[in-house]
Order: C-alpha cells, then sequence, then structure tokens
C-alpha cells in the first residue's frame, strides 16, 4: 500500500494499477498524478480503458494490482470515506425520467444527507449555474439531451465533493450546451474543485490543465495539452499520429516475432 502523504498537493494518485478480466487487461501498469485544483482530461482510442480507469478512482471495482489514493485515502480500503468527498458521474447518469428537475435534485439532496438549511442555498447555486431555474417544474424525460447533461452535474455537485469525476459527460451534446457544461467546470475550478474528466473532444482537451493519452490499455504519455500539441496544428493530429506511431511498432514487434 502506498502511504499518504502529509499535506499533499495531490487529490489523485494513480501508481501502477491494472486491471484484468480473466485474460484480458482493461488497464495495464498505469500510474499518473493529479494536483488540486486542476482539470485533468483522459484522451485516446474509443476502448482503450478510459471508462475502466474512471470507475477504478470512484471505488466502483477495485484494481487487480496497484494503488489509487484519492486525497491521501485509498480506494479499496477507505472506500466509505472515499465516497463523501467524489461526485462521479458516469456516461448514462440516473436522472428519473418521470420526475421534475426539481424533485431529481431534492432527492439527491436526499441522498447525501443535505441539510435543510443549506438545501435552498445549493439548488439556486447548481441550477443557477446550470440554467435550469426556469425548468424547475419540467420532467426530466422532456428536458433536451445537453439539459439532462447538466441536470445530472447539477445533482452530483450538491454534496460538493472535492473531486469530480466525469466520464464522457457531453458525448452527444450540442455545441452550445457542451460551451455551457465546460463553463460550468470552469467555475468549479476557481472554487477550488479538481476533475478528472474523460471526453472525446479534443477541442475540450485544449480546456484542461493535463493531459493523459489511452491506447489500448496503456497510458502513453501525461503532459499538459501544448506539449502534446507539440509542432502539429492541432491536438487530434497530434494523437492521431502518435497513437499511429504506437501501433506500427506494435504490428512490426508482432511480425518480427
Amino acid at each position: 500500500m502506498i502511504t499518504p502523504q502529509k499535506s499533499s498537493r495531490l487529490m489523485v494518485e494513480v501508481k501502477n494499477v491494472t486491471l484484468r478480466f480473466d485474460l484480458v487487461e482493461a488497464v495495464r501498469d498505469v500510474s499518473f498524478s493529479v494536483d488540486k485544483g486542476n482539470i485533468f482530461g483522459l484522451v485516446g482510442s474509443d476502448g482503450a480503458g478510459k471508462s475502466t480507469l474512471l470507475r477504478l478512482i470512484a471505488t466502483m471495482i477495485k484494481p487487480t494490482q496497484g494503488d489509487i489514493l484519492v486525497g491521501g485515502l485509498n480506494v479499496v480500503a477507505d472506500r466509505r470515506k472515499i465516497k463523501n468527498i467524489i461526485g462521479y458521474m458516469p456516461q448514462r447518469f440516473g436522472l428519473y425520467q418521470d420526475l421534475t428537475v426539481d424533485e431529481n435534485i431534492n432527492f439527491f439532496m436526499d441522498v447525501f444527507g443535505i441539510a435543510s438549511g443549506e438545501r435552498k442555498k445549493r439548488k439556486e447555486k447548481y441550477l443557477g449555474f446550470s440554467n435550469l431555474l426556469p425548468f424547475v417544474d419540467r420532467l426530466a424525460g422532456n428536458l433536451s439531451g445537453g439539459m439532462k447533461q447538466k441536470l445530472g452535474l447539477a445533482c452530483v455537485l450538491v454534496h460538493e465533493p472535492q473531486l469530480l469525476v466525469l466520464d464522457e459527460p457531453t458525448n452527444g451534446v450540442d455545441p452550445v450546451s457542451r460551451h455551457e457544461f465546460w463553463e460550468i467546470l470552469g467555475s468549479m475550478k476557481k472554487e477550488g474543485m479538481t476533475i478528472l474528466v474523460s471526453t472525446a473532444y479534443l477541442d475540450e482537451g485544449e480546456l484542461c490543465d493535463q493531459l493523459g493519452l489511452l491506447h489500448n490499455s496503456i497510458l502513453l504519455d501525461t503532459a499538459t495539452p501544448a506539449v502534446i500539441r507539440g509542432t502539429f496544428n492541432t491536438l487530434e493530429e497530434a494523437i492521431i499520429e502518435r497513437i499511429k506511431e504506437v501501433d506500427k511498432g506494435l504490428a512490426h514487434d508482432t511480425f518480427q516475432l
């Protein structure tokens, strides 16, 4: 086990983490860290292991080997404590379609045990951030895709976690709603929240403080968007070229064998 650091600047530390399902390695010997108050983005090819890695950090599944610390707590040994400081939003967030916006956020405040004196303030804050206050009486099932994602985020934020974990939260959402969603994330970062997000949109990757590039279950690189972009015109071009190089090397090694 990793010994938690005293007064560490790190919110997340992933150390030599592997997850195996029978003979398949979904995550292979991954190590990286996330500073407090930063936005760390996971990018890469489909099936690379991004969602699995986020689920490991969010205590949803246990690693086969290696250690993960969140706020100095081990995700296996201290799972119950970590759940109080983390907010996790999977790709398909569990909103209740037959409840209104107001009823959904009230339900999540009940789940997280938000005190009565805090409820009105937090509801106004997070529905206000999300531009959902005019729609509090609308059924969640009747919201647009972008509005549903913003309501899901508001519900995750009501207990004000130290770490926010988001799995491709804007996938399939229109460009305006994506922009609004990231404005909310920017506001939360300014308040000191640490954010770990996977995304398929590399313009969103540019908004992160650090990026982790995953491919075939392996973390190829962690660096700022500018460093990963390098001399290429866009982040997308740089990442595609990096993945091509890795796949070419694997094909060459296989042929040599």
